[in-house]
């Protein structure tokens, strides 16, 4: 934990499977005066995933484990994560389900960022269900992880509109601008009750 303009900053880990616009904004928020954290750890459990040269870049620790594979390979996780005295984990847009034992080991401190009103459209595929039930609104969901497929509490939901021209494409578009919005404000929530 590190003081910036006087606040006391909390270190956060955020998992990554892929292109990092999440992290991207997760990090941007980090450096504002009203910011509750610092993002000290970035993990990726694909090798090639572009969020981890964002996370060079930016001179952040990362990481390439594919973690779920062994409890060995867990416990090591758990390992970095302690060493840095890592108050949060954030997964976004982490494409793996993490095992029970890892959970549980980090309990209550653990959220996600989903990209539809749960508890509706659990899972992946969520912008084509949504077109095809014919709703009038979706948007995202920032909630604790548990043992559950996309079933913890929920933090913070933020919807918009869909439109007759929408596709799932147009939807995913919409639904990721409210996501770098809602998520960096989610983790400070989070953080603050902690």
């Amino acid at each position: 934990m590190k003081k910036l303009n006087g606040k006391l900053k909390h270190n956060i880990a955020v998992f990554i499977s892929g292109r990092g616009s999440n992290l991207k904004s997760i990090i941007k928020y980090s450096l504002k005066q009203n910011s509750y954290y610092t993002v000290k750890e970035v993990i990726s459990n694909k090798q090639r995933a572009k969020g981890l040269i964002i996370a060079k870049k930016k001179n952040i620790n990362n990481h390439f484990i594919n973690f779920t594979k062994s409890k060995q390979l867990g416990n090591k996780v758990l390992s970095i994560l302690k060493k840095n005295n890592i108050k949060l984990v954030c997964l976004a847009g982490f494409m793996k389900i993490l095992p029970s034992y890892f959970i549980k080991s980090y309990n209550g401190k653990i959220i996600n960022i989903h990209p539809s009103l749960l508890p509706k459209y659990k899972g992946l595929d969520t912008h084509k269900r949504v077109i095809a039930n014919k709703e009038k609104y979706t948007g995202c969901t920032v909630h604790h992880v548990n043992v559950y497929l996309d079933s913890g509490r929920i933090i913070l939901q933020k919807k918009v509109r869909i439109t007759k021209k929408d596709t799932a494409k147009s939807i995913e578009k919409k639904v990721l601008k409210i996501e770098h919005k809602i998520y960096p404000k989610a983790i400070n929530k989070v953080l603050t009750n902690l």
